[in-house]
């Protein structure tokens, strides 16, 4: 086998984007009513440490959930996909990639892996370790965000998208019917996804997942704050504001938000925003959304993806779907 090329980082994301990008998103959020912030400012080097933090916590069963399905079923999804080539998105240190990678790699059709994320310092560091574990594979990182940057992923005869995580619960169901429906318009006949999703379960298990004990989930919640006020020149105090995290039934998904605990004055220079929070009133920070395995099928079939297999953990608290376009 000859050895492949030398991995390669794309660069997709303009550098003055993700400063534009936040200040579009809390004008656009913060500006209106309901006031809301998107989840993706959570994720700063503090945020990302904190949540690392949150994913080994006890309570915090999703991780580990899905690690098992992937664990277990790893052989079973590189089998099933016969992809020659796999693209995560939002793939971070690239963790559970090597789990699938191990798995795709010994069907002997592996040829390329292309993570995608929006940190381009995580993404050189995982890609030079996973060029090293694995010398016969082409890794071709891409810096950018799934969101807008979908049809500029590396083609590819057979490919497999994964989407890990339940990050699609991130999404509101407008969000997530324009996401799908955008991938599915990239996926060709024979290509796949691969998705990861949380399942509804007990609401007293949901509020132990997101309101642990030790506050670590609070702390990552209102980091938000702290990355308002560095980035944007404002002076709000993170500690006026109460943590809420709340099971919303009717959507079934998790709702956390921030609840000024007092009249909160609000500048953000930066984002030439200036307002007052009464006392009480909430910024819906991030939702979560669980889901049941006919419902997310059924919205892979509205963008025209059907599920070939789906692999659950022992417990029935996360599923992974395999998806895709019938091959010609």
């Amino acid at each position: 086998m000859n050895a492949a090329p030398e991995p390669v980082v794309s660069v997709l994301l303009d550098p003055d984007r993700a400063g534009d990008s936040l200040i579009d998103d809390v004008r656009r959020g913060l500006g209106s009513h309901p006031r809301t912030l998107s989840p993706k400012w959570l994720y700063d080097d503090r945020g990302s440490e904190l949540f690392d933090q949150i994913t080994k916590l006890p309570d915090y069963y999703p991780f580990a959930a899905e690690h098992e399905i992937l664990s277990e079923h790893a052989d079973e999804i590189a089998a099933a996909s016969g992809a020659s080539t796999l693209i995560e998105l939002g793939s971070g240190t690239s963790e559970k990639s090597r789990i699938l990678l191990d798995a795709f790699t010994a069907t002997g059709r592996l040829q390329r892996f292309s993570p995608v994320d929006v940190s381009e310092a995580t993404l050189r560091q995982a890609t030079e370790a996973l060029a090293e574990r694995y010398p016969g594979l082409q890794v071709e990182a891409v810096v950018g965000d799934f969101t807008l940057h979908l049809a500029q992923l590396p083609g590819g005869d057979c490919r497999t998208i994964a989407f890990l995580g339940s990050t699609i619960g991130n999404l509101y169901r407008e969000e997530r019917a324009a996401f799908l429906g955008a991938l599915s318009d990239v996926l060709l006949p024979g290509d796949s996804l691969l998705l990861g999703v949380d399942l509804v379960k007990s609401v007293d298990r949901l509020i132990a997942a997101y309101h642990d004990r030790d506050g670590v989930t609070e702390d990552f919640v209102r980091n938000v704050l702290h990355v308002l006020n560095r980035e944007l020149g404002g002076e709000i105090d993170p500690g006026g504001f109460s943590y809420v995290p709340f099971w919303d039934p009717q959507m079934e998904r998790m709702d956390l938000r921030l609840r000024a605990e007092m009249p909160q004055r609000v500048r953000l220079p930066g984002a030439e925003l200036d307002f007052t929070l009464a006392c009480g009133e909430e910024v819906r920070v991030e939702i979560s959304t669980k889901f049941r395995v006919s419902g997310i099928s059924a919205e892979l079939e509205e963008v025209g993806l059907a599920v070939r297999q789906v692999w659950t953990d022992r417990e029935g608290d996360f599923a992974v779907l395999l998806a895709g376009k019938p091959a010609r």
